[in-house]
């Protein structure tokens, strides 16, 4: 019995909406926009945010990197003092300097590190040599080049094991810039390891810590690198160097970037979550104003029915079903092309000017089964919302009222 009854109050919405088609089909149409808006964007975001995130960690969850500020200069003096420290488990210097090297017809952007070279290995996850091996300490004419360097854009061969590479950079000695050129012999080259935004080990070339003073003619560090003997104590770490070095260097930890990206990430889902709510809250207006246009037209017909022996929840329930059939209507119509159109906006890929170098991250939309839950639930929630007000003016319609009704 009750069976049949959802059965023809599901046959009579139906009915109700198909004799009304365009004002069905642009109701909703209103309705789909929110869940679209809110499906799209914020795949979009979390597919992204959870790339640049995964990039951070693996150049280092347990890294900490120091620069000196204006003025001062590490020495021996500074790298006992951090090997010193609780939770440090190695601290080695480095140089660093950013170079220019010929690809086939192309000259590329490309930034060389003087390092303890198996300290970067032990640190980066993900990070493989495709050919080649590490030189030692004293061969500092050789290095291990990224994977762009040696190949180019058509993945041919540029440099392979055993080539030379030149590289030209500036100098800056004493308020004076020079040009100067270095060659070294390529002794490994590195997998693709992808665009990471910070570094970008495709487009590096590691040297020997030596290389830096007697091939590259740096007379002072550009940095200490510290690996910290786990994630969970980079943090105390972190508040030791800024206590010692507070004013005295820049310290920068890729765990903290993480943190900071993951809640700027939090926070534009917040943004986006706060603006596709706008669209549902126009939706149920719209539904709203479909419904009671819908009630006003059928007092007659609603009369009839409970001079029938219709109740009052039996309207209600007919009413509200047909804004809830509109509701999934247009929640099944949202989502789908909130996918789709997350998969086309995040293909166009998102460009990063960092200096002379432009970095295009791609990464795909993270379509989850919680934000489609959460996208149909709202829309579900447009229909019964929108449609109550229509239901409940319907339900005390008096027959008598109803039936005198032109």
């Amino acid at each position: 019995m009750l069976l049949q009854l959802l059965l023809d109050i599901l046959r009579m919405s139906f009915k109700v909406l198909t004799e009304k088609k365009t004002r069905a089909i642009l109701t909703i149409i209103g309705i789909s926009l929110g869940p679209f808006a809110l499906v799209m964007i914020s795949s979009v975001i979390d597919g992204y945010g959870e790339y640049v995130i995964s990039q951070v960690e693996g150049l280092g969850q347990n890294v900490i990197v120091l620069f000196p500020s204006t003025g001062y200069k590490f020495s021996e003096s500074d790298l006992n003092t951090i090997r010193s420290l609780d939770g440090v488990k190695r601290a080695e210097p480095f140089y660093s300097i950013q170079g220019q090297v010929k690809v086939g017809s192309e000259t590329r952007v490309v930034f060389i590190y003087a390092i303890p070279i198996e300290v970067v290995f032990e640190s980066m996850r993900g990070l493989e040599i495709l050919k080649g091996s590490i030189p030692s300490e004293s061969e500092y004419l050789k290095a291990l080049i990224g994977y762009k360097i040696a190949h180019s854009d058509d993945n041919s061969v540029v440099y392979d094991v055993g080539d030379v590479v030149t590289v030209t950079f500036l100098k800056t000695t004493n308020s004076r810039s020079e040009v100067r050129r270095v060659s070294v012999v390529v002794n490994a080259v590195l997998k693709e390891f992808g665009g990471a935004f910070i570094l970008s080990p495709d487009t590096t070339i590691l040297l020997p810590l030596q290389a830096g003073s007697r091939l590259l003619g740096l007379n002072e560090w550009s940095g200490i690198y510290v690996l910290v003997k786990s994630s969970d104590l980079v943090p105390q770490v972190l508040r030791e160097l800024q206590e010692i070095y507070r004013g005295k260097a820049d310290i920068i930890s890729f765990q903290s970037i993480a943190n900071i990206i993951n809640s700027v990430i939090g926070a534009m889902n917040f943004i986006s979550f706060a603006a596709s709510l706008s669209a549902f809250a126009v939706a149920i207006s719209g539904v709203a104003a479909t419904m009671i246009t819908s009630v006003v037209e059928r007092i007659r017909e609603i009369g009839v029915l409970k001079a029938l022996g219709f109740k009052d929840s039996q309207v209600i329930s007919m009413i509200l079903t047909e804004s809830i059939i509109m509701s999934i209507i247009g929640g099944v119509i949202g989502i789908s092309l909130g996918i789709i159109g997350a998969h086309i906006l995040a293909s166009r890929g998102f460009e990063l000017k960092m200096s002379a170098q432009s970095i295009i991250i791609n990464a795909p939309p993270k379509i989850t089964t919680l934000s489609i839950l959460r996208a149909a639930g709202l829309t579900l929630l447009v229909g019964v919302i929108g449609g109550v007000f229509p239901a409940y003016r319907a339900a005390k319609i008096p027959p008598a009222v109803a039936l005198r009704y032109e």
